[in-house]
């Protein structure tokens, strides 16, 4: 029994140059002589952070050299393992020594191998060798290095003098490559981007990322276009607390003069900026006070000279082209508590497609002051308050104040044990519009005035349940009527109600400039049916949602009596894999639809398909405007099919059917393997520019992506593309 508990025990030898440099030797053999021990059958050495097995083990105590052989292994922290044949760990000097050297990561799954590495507390030099993420046999992809030198505590990695290979093809050489084997924010260069255009010429652009603080980071953009010019776009992003985050980002481009003349562009020069910003909390993050309610500011301006200044500020991915052609920028801040709710809102609009915005409607600011429901009378009356100052401004032209007044007050009652709900509101709506400004038309037309009335709604409604085997049916039906019972008006209301509301007066030219304040929603005396249904499965979730309602007018003549029927129907089949959405408006006076909107969805097997559809006709009069402005008819549609975890495939097309214009398209597959992605995607945009007369209001754009993902290397870049060819352009009116 002693014998075997020498042989399979530890045996414990603690050598000591100073207290934090003790050694460990653990072996099932042990012999010693004089200063020096020698260890086999198999040994376990301990330092600092370090488990490190081998064969067998030399020990010199006066030296402070532990010497280790055969089938090495060294485990740092539980990070990664270091493998070889010798290894020398010099205690004095606090230096481990390791021939070969190969170490794997265990965290990102990269293999380094090299000819021999030295280790010094947190880093470690490496002679020539290769690095990989690929499986050690027959790797796709892997880098060659004349040296490198890994930081053991940043876990960041330099490599010298690098050639990437995929299989035994060199296809990149690059004096100095360094990356991070985790995903710590810190300084350095980003993935680069490059492509090649026909008419733009070879594109480039290097992003250089500084962070040197948790709280914040730096990140600037510089790229070239050689055909066309060079611009620089930089984005700061801070977070001032836990809950809060931001960002300011600039940007300018500039055109050479050749691609500036021959397009016919606006502006020579592109610039930009946006800020961001998002807090929840900022009352009592700012002040250091305890308010109870909730608190919030959400900022987002935006301001560019033209559309390029956001198309210019990468390669051109769908992400970042732009084809809407206005620009909003807002500001909101508002503080609630359980019954009171103040906010002001700040709108700003730019339209891309002018020279200026001397004569666009801005609100600047808007007031908000509400009061929530509350009751009394045992919860059988309610009253709310809702009180908008509206501050509808521009340079130029016409500016007003519009305040409005809704003050709703409810009678409710439940009847025969609440199968029947029967409710009264009465309802005392004001506006009122200070003007300044001056404008072409004659003074009196903007005279300060109010708008006041007094209606009355009465409601009728019911919901009934059923509970089957295996679904629920709920159904609710709704009976109301709305009756206007007086209005008073003022100045600008009293010269222009009349004309305004008269539909006749839509294509006089004095009709926008008079009726571009009037905003008034007529209350009629009109009845409201509506019925809803919805079908639950025995899981509780919801698998048939169907809307009804139709408005009945007593106001004016027949034919306008009936407003649109709506109807709405969302349905899911077979534990929600298949979806249809429809939503139509149908017109009594036209005797056909406004709006017909269907929408079908299916996922599953790996397959993914939506296609939509929109028709609406506004039924204008098609002598004075153009037959296509009548009518929207557009169709969106994407796919994708993942064959297996490696293979996947993507495709969109968007249609104008009623101008017979493709708005964008594209199509693409990707592969992925644990170590890398590669994707191609063939992609086209129709894209508004401002040019300086009429010949071309828009760009239509073809790119081919191409997608390289080394992982880890570019595993924080996702599937973003690496390389972009764009075709030749089409330019169109």
């Amino acid at each position: 029994m002693r014998k075997l508990l020498i042989i399979f025990s530890f045996i414990l030898a603690v050598m000591t140059l100073e207290a934090d440099d003790k050694v460990e030797i653990y072996a099932s053999k042990l012999t010693s002589h004089n200063d020096t021990i020698d260890a086999g059958g198999g040994v376990s050495v301990i330092y600092k952070d370090y488990l490190l097995t081998a064969q067998r083990a030399h020990y010199d105590k006066k030296t402070g050299i532990l010497e280790l052989f055969d089938n090495i292994r060294a485990n740092y922290q539980g990070k990664y393992k270091i493998l070889g044949k010798y290894a020398k760990l010099n205690i004095a000097k606090k230096e481990r020594f390791f021939k070969p050297f190969y170490m794997l990561e265990k965290e990102s799954d990269v293999w380094m191998s090299a000819d021999e590495g030295l280790a010094t507390e947190d880093e470690i030099d490496i002679s020539s060798g290769v690095v990989s993420g690929c499986d050690p046999i027959d790797p796709l992809w892997t880098m060659e290095f004349s040296s490198s030198d890994y930081d053991t505590d940043s876990m960041w990695l330099n490599l010298y003098n690098t050639r990437l290979y995929i299989y035994d093809i060199p296809v990149l050489y690059t004096p100095y490559f360094g990356y991070s084997l985790d995903t710590t924010r810190r300084t350095g260069l980003l993935k680069p981007s490059v492509g090649y255009s026909s008419d733009e010429g070879f594109y480039y652009q290097q992003p250089i990322y500084i962070a040197e603080q948790n709280w914040w980071d730096l990140e600037f953009l510089p790229q070239i276009r050689t055909q066309r010019g060079s611009g620089l776009y930089t984005k700061f992003r801070f977070a001032d607390s836990a809950v809060s985050r931001g960002f300011l980002e600039l940007g300018y481009f500039k055109e050479k003069e050749e691609y500036y003349l021959k397009n016919n562009l606006q502006n020579q020069s592109h610039y930009g900026y946006k800020f961001f910003y998002d807090n929840p909390d900022f009352l009592n993050q700012w002040t250091g006070l305890d308010f109870e309610g909730q608190s919030g500011i959400y900022i987002d301006i935006n301001h560019m000279n033209d559309v390029d200044y956001i198309n210019l500020k990468s390669s051109g991915t769908n992400d970042n082209l732009v084809t809407a052609t206005q620009v909003l920028s807002r500001a909101n801040i508002f503080y609630n508590t359980d019954n009171h709710y103040v906010g002001a809102y700040f709108k700003y609009y730019q339209d891309l497609t002018l020279d200026n915005n001397e004569n666009t409607l801005q609100k600047l600011p808007t007031l908000h002051y509400h009061y929530y429901l509350n009751t009394f009378l045992k919860e059988h009356m309610l009253y709310s308050l809702d009180v908008q100052s509206n501050n509808i401004w521009r340079q130029r032209n016409k500016k007003v104040t519009q305040t409005n007044f809704n003050l709703p007050l409810t009678l409710q009652t439940p009847l025969f044990d609440e199968y029947l709900n029967l409710s009264y509101t009465a309802n005392i709506y004001g506006q009122l519009s200070q003007f300044s400004g001056e404008s072409k038309e004659t003074t009196a037309a903007f005279r300060n005035g109010y708008y006041a009335r007094n209606s009355h709604r009465f409601v009728a409604s019911s919901q009934l349940t059923r509970a089957y085997d295996e679904f629920s049916h709920v159904m609710s039906f709704s009976l109301s009527y709305t009756h206007s019972a007086g209005e008073r008006k003022t100045g600008y209301y009293l010269d222009n109600t009349e004309y305004c509301k008269d539909e006749l007066n839509i294509h006089d030219p004095e009709y926008e400039a008079k009726c571009e304040f009037y905003n008034i929603a007529d209350v009629d005396n009109a009845t409201k049916l509506e019925f809803i249904q919805y079908l639950y499965n025995d899981k509780s979730e919801e698998f048939l949602y169907h809307r009804m309602a139709q408005r009945i007018s007593y106001e004016g003549n027949h034919a306008n009596r009936y407003g649109e029927l709506e109807n709405e129907l969302d349905v899911r089949f077979f534990n929600n894999t298949l979806s249809y959405y429809n939503n139509m408006f149908y017109n009594h006076d036209k005797h056909s639809f406004s709006k017909i909107l269907n929408k079908i969805s299916y996922h599953d097997y790996g397959v993914g398909l939506s296609v939509s559809h929109l028709y609406r006709d506004t039924f204008k009069d098609p002598t004075t405007l153009t037959a296509p402005s009548r009518y929207t008819r557009y169709l969106t549609s994407n796919a994708s099919y993942e064959y297996n975890r490696h293979y996947s495939f993507d495709a969109t097309y968007n249609y104008d059917l009623q101008k017979s214009v493709k708005k964008s398209a594209s199509i693409g597959f990707m592969y992925k393997k644990r170590c890398w992605n590669f994707g191609i995607k063939y992609a086209e945009n129709r894209r508004p520019i401002l040019t300086q007369g009429s010949e071309a209001s828009y760009i239509y754009d073809r790119y081919i992506y191409i997608t390289v993902v080394l992982k880890p290397l570019m595993q924080a870049s996702g599937n973003s593309s690496f390389i972009t060819y764009k075709l030749p352009s089409n330019e169109g009116n």
